[in-house]
């Protein structure tokens, strides 16, 4: 697959939780090695990070985020959430985002999965979030649109957002991988399609990749729970963003696609012991999709980030009192617009 774009348009960002980075550099060294790379360490990880030779890369430390942020902004770029210094700093126009735990996958025929190409090709190919297409993605090779889809609406919108899929290890909560410890995904299946426009999904920061002008202030670094640790099943901060970036493509007309590319997740963490710190999540988000579901943005929020501010203004008032955890994303959400606009909006 030829990538449309040229290679000084592209950041990968990685988020470094472990220290040894030398196995997955290596491993997506033919993916990774056309372009720039932002990778930024947990401010927790106390050692050095190891990363082979051969990239064009930038490293951001916690010297480097307090520097740049300062210490006591409401916003904690720790654990998983350190990627979003990334894409504050980054100034290229896509941004491609996988997990350090995660490895390039083969297809059915074996062959190596190009997930920067898949990813470019998603977002650089319209979206048609308005009328489902029954044979999934119109635009890719040996697809068209069926009979009965409006002409009206066959040019599609700007697609802003990518999500990736991945094989071996599901993105299960801990409990469900608690009850099917053994399970493993096999599927592939080939295909991408539009997330119709009003619904949402559990988006996942594991592999996804974004036009950041598009939709780059609405990915926010917000929710984090009280026990929060270092493993997926412990964490929501994705959940959350991706629900707030998902709303806000709805309201500016923007298209979210999701199914390839696939990469490999490797087995990582206990879910029996993350089970107790994921628990407080769990049991938010009853809260919490009922409150985005029900979401209305006012017309004249016509920016990203006007359309953040909005969000969290409704976070603070109808959910604030139910759960300190929610006037804390609320308050972080309007820091991170304000970061982003002085930070992010920086040539």
């Amino acid at each position: 697959m030829s990538l449309a774009i040229k290679d000084d348009e592209v950041d990968i960002v990685i988020g470094a939780l472990r220290s040894d980075l030398t196995t997955f550099m290596n491993e997506w060294r033919p993916m990774f090695s056309r372009f720039h790379v932002i990778i930024v360490k947990d401010p927790d990880l106390k050692e050095e990070l190891k990363i082979p030779e051969g990239f064009n890369l930038d490293v951001y430390g916690k010297p480097d985020i307090d520097q740049v942020v300062g210490s006591s902004t409401s916003i904690l770029f720790s654990g998983y959430s350190c990627r979003y210094f990334g894409y504050l700093v980054s100034r290229k126009k896509y941004i491609i985002s996988v997990d350090d735990d995660c490895l390039p996958a083969r297809d059915p025929k074996g062959f190596l999965v190009d997930a920067v190409a898949q990813h470019i090709s998603n977002l650089t190919n319209p979206a048609t979030p308005f009328f489902f297409n029954t044979l999934y993605d119109p635009y890719a090779e040996g697809a068209d649109f069926v009979r009965g889809y409006p002409f009206s609406l066959r040019g599609g919108v700007k697609c802003a957002l990518s999500c990736g899929l991945w094989l071996n290890l599901a993105d299960h909560d801990a409990p469900t991988q608690a009850l099917k410890a053994r399970q493993r995904n096999s599927r592939y299946v080939d295909a991408v399609m539009t997330v119709p426009a009003r619904s949402l999904i559990p988006i996942s920061g594991i592999n996804i990749a974004f036009e950041r002008e598009a939709v780059g202030p609405a990915l926010v670094p917000a929710l984090k729970l009280a026990g929060e640790g270092k493993c997926r099943w412990e964490t929501m901060e994705d959940i959350w963003s991706g629900l707030c970036v998902k709303i806000v493509c709805d309201h500016l007309g923007l298209g979210v696609k999701t199914g390839l590319p696939y990469i490999w997740r490797t087995d990582r963490g206990d879910p029996i012991a993350s089970l107790k710190k994921e628990w407080e999540g769990v049991k938010l988000m009853e809260e919490v999709i009922p409150f985005f579901q029900s979401v209305r943005l006012p017309r004249e929020a016509t920016t990203v980030e006007e359309c953040i501010i909005e969000v969290a203004n409704a976070v603070k008032e109808r959910l604030g009192s139910m759960d300190p955890v929610f006037a804390r994303a609320a308050k972080a959400m309007l820091d991170w617009v304000k970061l982003w606009q002085s930070v992010g909006s920086s040539s």
